[in-house]
């Protein structure tokens, strides 16, 4: 057990550049869990890791002894192969687990999809499906089996019995400066996975002015500590690549600069996807706006990128999984479910499944784009700003406008604090299209509090230029596969997460 005379002495290690035995790391969790360990030891734990980094041997047993913190789900052995599910690292419009969720339970696929709330810019999937009259995210590992086995996948918030230890990390990662160091990340992140029993993850990791990461380079950098020890092929960069038949290293290697795979170590099959995040994802941004725009997703329409993204995560984990013979099949079978309705189908029974009344649902899958706004309900002010002057548009900044619908009502400064979800703004232009003054270009859904300061912000966000654009960079930047061939992974019991017990801890 970590004792407040041990705990120093580990802190003292990592502080002086030393790596922490597989023990060593096991003893400060149980301390973190336990209590014996003070905050102020935790958090300088955290910035010792945070300025001094752990090589890959550390870092796996930093997701393993936080997966083991706490009670792991169990599916039956049938389910072995097809479980899946998608991390994002957050950004402005992204509504694509409501479209990809159902479109994978379609094909086949078990979901158990845990997301998270919004906080700061960017949005969160509970918050945008608790928009939904009815909708409940809290759902027993129980209860999730049950909709599993019902409807294919369901998407909750992380369980007070999954990952605890993470939960007491990431507060204080919050306060302490340390939520950009790479293995705390990498554990946060993968132990949940673990916890899952998973076999099979993608993970879209955004770059660019509204996202976490500013550079594509330390976007991949992530990346590659989730996924792969080695740059891939410039060919794995597009969605239709195949994987060489090489079989992942037994050795890792303990070089902070060289994270292997840490998802493949846990059992997980695990690729990535590099998209940048400088303007919204698709055309509607805030958590009613973006259910409407899902809904068109799962209907087979929808903007082209958000489209293309829900396709191509989808396609990458069709293929991990061994359904789908290559990404691109996996693609191609992800949009027939979406333009097939297999998958708004099986929204609508998962919205039923998770608590909307059954009228709902179907009023709001079904129905009109009246009776849909009906059912979400709307902000009084639906507000049209006019083009400052002609020209053609070259970008619509995201962070700006974020933090303008942020400060309207639709995000939170703190976890707990209440949001609006009806405030939103629609996109009524695009890139490389030719704008009159006095055109309007953005429609903005509020409740009467928008300001001339925030018109002014929001009216920064629209870049023009007297000529068109060059082509744009395509939203997809590169997809970062695993070493090895596709296909079921090694026992996910390996993460070191427990079976569930019966005492329900």
């Amino acid at each position: 057990m970590a004792t407040q005379a041990s705990l120093p002495v580990l802190i003292g290690k990592k502080r002086d550049g030393e790596r922490l035995e597989e023990e060593e790391i096991q003893s400060f969790v149980r301390g973190v869990m336990d209590g014996t360990a003070q905050q102020g030891q935790i958090g300088a734990m955290l910035m010792a890791i945070r300025l001094r980094g752990m090589d890959a041997v550390e870092t796996l047993a930093l997701t393993r002894a936080m997966a083991a913190s706490g009670r792991a789900l169990a599916w039956p052995p049938a389910w072995r192969g097809l479980l899946v599910d998608k991390h994002s690292t957050g950004g402005v419009g992204d509504k694509v687990s409501l479209a990809l969720a159902p479109a994978l339970a379609a094909c086949g696929c078990k979901v158990p999809m845990i997301s998270g709330r919004g906080l700061g810019h960017t949005g969160g999937t509970l918050d945008k499906l608790e928009a939904i009259p009815g909708f409940r995210v809290s759902q027993s590992p129980e209860q999730m089996l049950s909709i599993l086995e019902r409807v294919g996948c369901c998407i909750v918030g992380q369980s007070e019995e999954l990952v605890p230890a993470d939960r007491v990390l990431y507060a204080l990662r919050d306060v302490t400066a340390t939520v950009d160091s790479l293995p705390l990340i990498t554990a946060s992140i993968l132990s949940k996975k673990a916890a899952e029993q998973l076999s099979a993850l993608v993970l879209d990791v955004k770059f660019g002015s509204a996202a976490l990461y500013p550079t594509p380079e330390s976007a991949r950098e992530l990346a590659r500590s989730l996924v792969s020890p080695q740059p891939p092929p410039p060919a794995a960069r597009t969605p239709g690549w195949r994987a060489p038949g090489l079989s992942p290293p037994l050795a890792l290697p303990c070089l902070p600069c060289l994270q292997v795979a840490v998802g493949e170590r846990l059992g997980i099959r695990t690729a990535a996807v590099l998209s940048r995040m400088d303007q919204p994802l698709g055309r509607r941004v805030g958590n009613s706006l973006e259910v409407l725009e899902a809904l068109e997703c799962l209907e087979g329409g929808g903007p082209p990128d958000l489209r293309e993204l829900v396709t191509t995560l989808g396609g990458l984990l069709l293929w991990q999984c061994g359904l789908a013979g290559a990404a691109e099949q996996g693609r191609e079978r992800l949009g027939q479910a979406l333009d097939d309705g297999s998958a708004l189908r099986t929204f609508e029974a998962m919205l039923g499944a998770q608590g909307v009344p059954p009228a709902t649902a179907r009023r709001l899958c079904t129905g009109t784009p009246t009776q849909r706004c009906q059912v979400l309900g709307q902000a009084s002010v639906r507000e049209e700003l006019p083009a400052p002057q002609g020209g053609w548009v070259q970008q619509v900044e995201a962070l700006p406008l974020a933090h303008v619908l942020h400060d309207l009502g639709a995000g939170r400064a703190r976890a707990g604090d209440p949001i609006n979800p009806r405030v939103g703004a629609e996109l009524l232009v695009a890139v490389g299209q030719r704008l009159r003054e006095g055109e309007p270009w953005l429609r903005v859904h509020h409740d009467g509090v928008l300001g001339a300061g925030g018109r002014g912000a929001l009216q920064a966000a629209l870049r023009l230029a007297p000529g068109p654009p060059p082509a744009p960079p395509p939203r997809l930047a590169e997809i970062i596969l695993p070493p090895g061939p596709p296909g079921p992974p090694a026992e996910a019991a390996t993460a070191g997460a427990p079976p569930a017990r019966r005492d329900g801890r």
